[in-house]
């Protein structure tokens, strides 16, 4: 099974991120949107990142794929995740994850032959992936599904 260790990203405030410094730890990579009815998500999230940064790494994905909703510039993004949410975790640079040049991690993501487990299509803004200590991918989860459900702190506590 490939790994998402294998990847490297621009981040939203630091250098490069890059996924194989997360081994050991599992990995939720969200694609996220400011102007979205799920933005307040980034609550909860923030809540999950001080609470389990020991073993839990959170990566959030600013997207405009979903009616608008992530139109700012990198720097608007940051300001208004800080300011609202006092965002902490990792951003990437604003990419696609959908359509016809997804960023090549959302390609992994999205596809059985590369992540070894199931193809899925991103529904919405705030869908999350989960991905275990090696950077296998565990499985999806749906942009309604709040962070802090039982099917999301159930795997965490795993």
């Amino acid at each position: 099974m490939s790994s998402i260790h294998q990847f490297k990203i621009k981040g939203l405030r630091e250098g490069e991120i890059d996924f194989s410094a997360f081994a050991g730890k599992k990995i939720m990579i969200v694609n996220t949107a400011s102007e979205c009815g799920l933005t307040p998500q980034y609550e909860q999230l923030q809540e999950l990142h001080e609470k389990f940064h020991e073993k839990l790494v959170i990566i959030g994905f600013p997207c405009n794929d979903f009616g608008g909703q992530e139109p700012g510039s990198e720097e608007e993004i940051e300001k208004f995740c800080v300011f609202n949410y006092g965002v902490t975790f990792p951003l990437t640079e604003k990419v696609n994850v959908v359509g016809d040049d997804p960023h090549p991690i959302y390609k992994w993501l999205r596809t059985e032959s590369q992540n070894g487990v199931e193809s899925s299509e991103v529904a919405w803004n705030f869908q999350k992936y989960l991905l275990n200590e090696k950077g296998e991918y565990v499985k999806m989860v749906g942009p309604k599904v709040a962070p802090v459900e039982e099917e999301i702190m159930g795997w965490v506590n795993r």
